[in-house]
């Protein structure tokens, strides 16, 4: 059994359908725990792109990191993910943010296709804003308590991260 940190986001089509549908499929796994509500947020990397939606996942199962990986792949797949441009527009992105074995110790690897924890994790407030608010006392392996790193990002970048609430 582990645990992992997922990471959710879409900017391409209909953005909550394709977020609810991948969080959804992870539900009717049996392996969600927790999920933040959704976020809108300014696109990050060099590429010109609409905003997108985001979302924090917790899960455990009977997956390893890899496991987690390739779940995160089928989940894309069915959302038509294609992968064309690095940081592009997306239908769907799921990055596996960190894994935790049974006793709590955290997986890291430093593998080029699953770098565990992730390595720019703590610097997306897309990513520590909502899993801040699903589990106040989160910790990114080699990084610290979640909250420290909110407050430490750029406090511009931090405001960026909307909650939406068009999802009910």
């Amino acid at each position: 059994m582990t645990r992992a940190v997922l990471s959710l986001g879409a900017n391409l089509g209909d953005r909550a359908a394709a977020l609810r549908a991948a969080l959804t499929a992870l539900k009717d796994d049996g392996v969600l725990v927790a999920r933040s509500t959704l976020y809108e947020t300014p696109p990050w990397g060099p590429v010109e792109q609409p905003p997108y939606l985001n979302a924090i996942a917790v899960v455990r199962g009977d997956r390893d990191a890899r496991g987690w990986l390739a779940r995160a792949h089928e989940l894309e797949q069915a959302a038509g993910r294609t992968r064309e441009v690095r940081w592009g527009a997306r239908t769907l992105d799921v990055d596996v943010v960190a894994v935790t074995g049974d006793d709590g110790a955290p997986v890291l690897s430093d593998d080029p296709e699953l770098t565990l924890p992730h390595p720019r994790a703590h610097e997306r407030a897309f990513v520590l804003v909502p899993w801040d608010v699903v589990e106040p006392t989160a910790v990114l392996p080699g990084r610290g308590r979640v909250s420290e790193l909110v407050a430490a990002l750029d406090p511009a970048d931090v405001a960026a991260v909307q909650r939406w609430d068009h999802l009910h």
